[in-house]
């Protein structure tokens, strides 16, 4: 693990940068220019790089087509969240990875990259969304590309600017369905179960949405007395991490992190003794009645720019830790519950 050629400190703050040393999700920091400004040591073991890196462009990481700093000057122009699907990269020897990035604007005109593998194949997908819709999302794939491929040579011959336009509008939207197709069909596998401390993940969470653009009010409502839980860590984090980015979306100037331990809860077909329970609560608009027993299918979404993808896999995190995902919602008072057996701990 390459911790000494990772400088943090000097250009986060304190907060920041020990959470993002310790993260297992690989970070980096991008400055106004989109030039590198730290990385963690997750970031640096899954590329292959190092110390090097601090102050090279971000293109050294794109393979050559340019769609990933594409994506990172479209988060930078629109301070709005952008992630990138199977997009190729380039480790500092020069071989080839497929991941899935995203751009977070951050306070202080600073990027937050976020880097996860992506692995294709459909047969190791998360198994709770649909075998039919994941066949559905590999069948539209080459489709897709044929549609791109077309709207692309239609704009380089067309000369009519309007024409032009409607194929690059082609092009886009393809883009979002093959995104969305490779959302469904990304491998997941299984979880690395861990001892773990509920508090600093959700005290991760917390630094991370402050940090960013237009952040709410992070208030804390933990239980310290809360017994020892047992995870897999970063996919628990990326799970509070995306609740509490939707409250974000959802207008929220308030956003509560609270840990409770309940007993006698039922979590499927079992009554549990001890059950955690992690409160994500936001003073947003709320869920529309309309969505509210859908909310948790794929491709169901409450904002017009939404996949609907991102609850349905939080759903399955949390089933694949034998636990639920509950909310409960109104105007001004949204409450997305994690359920967690407490039982695994022992």
């Amino acid at each position: 693990m390459p911790n000494a050629s990772v400088p943090l400190a000097q250009t986060a703050t304190d907060a920041i940068a020990e959470i993002v040393r310790v993260c297992a999700t690989g970070l980096a920091g991008l400055d106004p220019d989109l030039c590198f400004r730290w990385i963690n040591p997750a970031f640096a073991e899954w590329l292959g790089v190092a110390r090097g890196w601090i102050g090279q462009p971000l293109s050294v990481l794109d393979d050559g087509s340019g769609g990933v700093v594409a994506a990172a000057e479209r988060a930078r122009d629109t301070q709005r969240r952008v992630v990138l699907r199977q997009a190729r990269l380039q480790g500092i020897d020069g071989s080839g990875r497929i991941g899935e990035i995203s751009f977070t604007p951050l306070a202080g005109e600073c990027l937050l990259l976020e880097l996860h593998e992506a692995a294709g194949g459909v047969d190791s997908a998360p198994g709770a969304l649909s075998e039919s819709l994941r066949g559905f999302a590999h069948e539209v794939k080459n489709p897709l590309a044929g549609v791109r491929g077309a709207a692309q040579l239609l704009a380089r011959r067309v000369e009519s600017a309007e024409l032009v336009e409607l194929a690059e509008l082609v092009i886009a939207e393809s883009d979002r369905l093959a995104n969305l197709a490779d959302r469904l069909l990304r491998a997941g596998g299984k979880p690395r179960m861990a001892a773990l401390n509920v508090h600093e993940l959700l005290e991760r969470v917390a630094a991370l949405v402050a940090a960013e653009a237009g952040a709410p009010e992070v208030r804390r409502d933990y239980d310290p007395s809360l017994p020892a839980a047992s995870g897999d860590g970063d996919r628990l984090f990326q799970l509070l991490l995306n609740l509490a980015r939707n409250a974000v979306e959802a207008g929220a100037r308030t956003l509560v992190l609270r840990t409770r331990v309940e007993f006698g809860i039922r979590l499927g077909e079992r009554l549990r003794r001890a059950v955690l329970r992690i409160d994500v609560i936001d003073d947003g608009h709320g869920v529309a009645p309309a969505l509210a027993d859908t909310l948790y299918e794929p491709l169901v979404s409450g904002r017009p720019d939404g996949s609907g993808l991102g609850l349905a896999l939080a759903r399955e995190i949390a089933a694949e830790h034998d636990g639920e995902l509950r909310h409960a919602s109104r105007p001004g008072d949204t409450r997305f519950i994690l359920l967690l057996p407490l039982e695994r701990a022992a």
